[in-house]
């Protein structure tokens, strides 16, 4: 008998899952501009359900069809952040003074993630079919695919494991913003001699942003990502928050904040401190796409034909003009966006999103907010002026390059067990409509007052404030931007494409992680402190017991986040409410 994949159980299983992870991504995005891959929980937290009511005898295990479905639906509907939630409309609704309507903002996100779809489909053929590519992601999902549905007793303890640290890490958060707030000591010391800038004496650790978060879901991210990452991220702190910008604020061109030794100077020092990081990002992931490229075209030669591997050529072609012509009418009707710039977007964006999910086939890590500051300069330069046109057409890019590597990467899962690619799109389909309506009704009672919530202490934003920031600047010309940072973006951008170029030919072991150490400069440096340790405890527990790590380590982790995210959100969401 044939394995059944796409069925009623699985869909609603995986709508279930993806609307409660959703929010999780919403939370860790809003707060340190990342999110996490939920397929492996989604296996885990489903194939444990469905064997639970096996055994009780109310219904029957998932076959590994179901289960690969299942993923699909709950990953595309929590990676709905990527249709701009947590980037560019947030910093389009700081710059016009107020979030969208709540239908039209759930048209928007399902538009934009809906063309990745048929984008995804499109490369199928070209990414996983012809040029093999590694799809790590994809592959671990596969690996956990058949391993669960093979052993039975280890995905009930990755399960239970999942679910204990989820509880710890839950209930953490709960106290911290609730009935006993946890301390957040600074790191102790201070700088003098800064009355002439600040209003008194010194600058003390806190206004830089040095204390210690105890967030256990920044430690599971920290796990998760790795120690160079991790270090990288230590490092990047320290350049950005203990000596570049407290240079810059020794000589005028940084601006400090309260004079209060128990400030934090996030909010004003952010400001100058974005153009090296996004510089040091972009110029390394530019960098990447035009050797990747380069070295694919030189190996294979393959071109983009549409091929014909799963039969279904006609279908794919009429879902992308479809989708096509669905975000061209949502950016000219919800937007005001001329016609012309609405329809340039569509293709600037599956260009984009080709070289985003080549990237994401190759390392794993979905660059979309390199997408978004190219698509951003592309827009600036053919719209000058039009802040509006610049953020939504760098969204139509981003989104579509977020699913469109999702999708891509369930693709690469669906591969190893013989999975009809067309029953996972109709499942990511399913997926981005429930990520829209709860990421969306989420997003807008989360913040309720962007203007006022985001970049902040407590809801740092970094993705909006750097999305926001390339707008302005473009609104209103290059010639506004202050000659240090220019500057800072020069040296900035030429590190990044120095250390692309290094890292490609010699793999050197030293070389901070380009992507990390960018982010440090645009995100508190408590988080990415805290960040370092979670790798460090993750390093650690690798050279401890390297079969314990590679069985549970990541288990564990995603426990963390998504217990805090949860938690997170709740307690966030009761506040609003109250």
């Amino acid at each position: 008998m044939p394995d059944k994949h796409l069925t009623i159980r699985a869909l609603i299983t995986g709508i279930l899952l993806g609307a409660a992870l959703a929010p999780c991504n919403l939370y860790s995005g809003l707060k340190i501009g990342w999110s996490f891959n939920v397929s492996i929980i989604a296996l885990l937290v489903a194939s444990g359900f469905w064997a639970l009511l096996d055994r009780l005898r109310p219904g029957s295990a998932l076959t590994i069809g179901e289960g690969n479905i299942a993923q699909t639906a709950a990953s595309s509907s929590a990676n709905i952040i990527s249709g701009g939630l947590v980037a560019p409309i947030p910093a389009l609704a700081i710059l016009t003074g107020s979030n969208l309507p709540a239908g039209q903002l759930i048209v928007w996100v399902f538009a934009v993630s809906f063309l990745g779809i048929w984008v995804a489909w499109y490369l199928r053929d070209s990414l996983i079919l012809r040029s093999g590519l590694a799809f790590p992601t994809g592959r671990a999902t596969a690996e956990t695919l058949v391993e669960i549905f093979d052993r039975g007793r280890e995905a009930a303890l990755k399960l239970r494991l999942l679910l204990a640290s989820a509880c710890v890490a839950g209930g953490l958060k709960w106290l911290d913003t609730g009935w006993l707030p946890l301390p957040r000591p600074s790191l102790g010391f201070s700088l003098p001699g800064m009355g002439q800038v600040a209003g008194f004496g010194v600058i003390s650790a806190k206004n830089l942003t040095f204390t210690l978060d105890p967030s256990l879901m920044l430690a599971g991210f920290g796990a998760i990502i790795g120690f160079r990452a991790g270090v990288s991220l230590l490092l990047g702190s320290i350049l950005s928050w203990g000596l570049l910008g407290p240079w810059g604020l020794y000589a005028g061109f940084v601006t400090p904040g309260e004079a209060d030794p128990d400030a934090v100077w996030f909010a004003s020092m952010i400001e100058w401190l974005l153009w090296p990081g996004v510089a040091l990002m972009v110029g390394s992931a530019l960098t990447k796409f035009v050797l990747q490229a380069w070295e694919s075209r030189r190996r294979a030669g393959e071109g983009m034909s549409e091929g014909a591997g799963d039969g279904d050529s006609l279908m794919r072609f009429a879902g992308l003009v479809l989708a096509t012509a669905l975000v061209m009418i949502a950016q000219v009707v919800l937007f005001g966006i001329h016609w012309l710039m609405a329809a340039l977007a569509v293709p600037i964006a599956f260009v984009l999103a080709m070289v985003a999910s080549r990237v994401v086939g190759e390392t794993g890590i979905p660059p979309i907010g390199a997408i978004g500051k190219v698509s951003q300069l592309g827009t600036g330069i053919m719209a000058p002026g039009e802040m509006t046109s610049n953020l939504i057409g760098a969204n139509v890019a981003g989104g579509a390059a977020g699913q469109s590597a999702d999708l891509l990467n369930d693709f690469k899962a669906g591969q190893a067990i013989g999975a009809p690619p067309r029953f996972q799109v109709i499942a990511q389909m399913f997926g981005i409509l429930t990520g829209s309506l709860v990421g969306s009704l989420v997003y807008l009672r989360l913040i309720p007052d962007p203007q006022g919530m985001l970049i902040t202490e407590e809801w740092p934003a970094p993705a909006v404030a750097t999305w926001k920031v390339v707008a302005e600047t473009l609104g209103h010309g290059l010639s506004s931007v202050p000659e240090s940072a220019l500057w800072a973006v020069a040296i900035g951008g030429s590190v990044g494409v120095a250390a692309a170029l290094l890292e490609r030919r010699s793999h050197p072991v030293w070389l901070p992680s380009m992507p990390a150490l960018g982010l440090a400069m645009v995100i508190p440096a408590s988080l990415s402190i805290t960040m370092f340790f979670g790798s460090l405890i993750g390093r650690l527990i690798e050279r401890w017991s390297p079969t314990v790590a590679q069985r549970f380590l990541i288990a564990a982790a995603s426990g963390l986040i998504a217990g805090e995210s949860l938690v997170g959100v709740a307690r966030a969401l009761l506040g609003v409410v109250g």
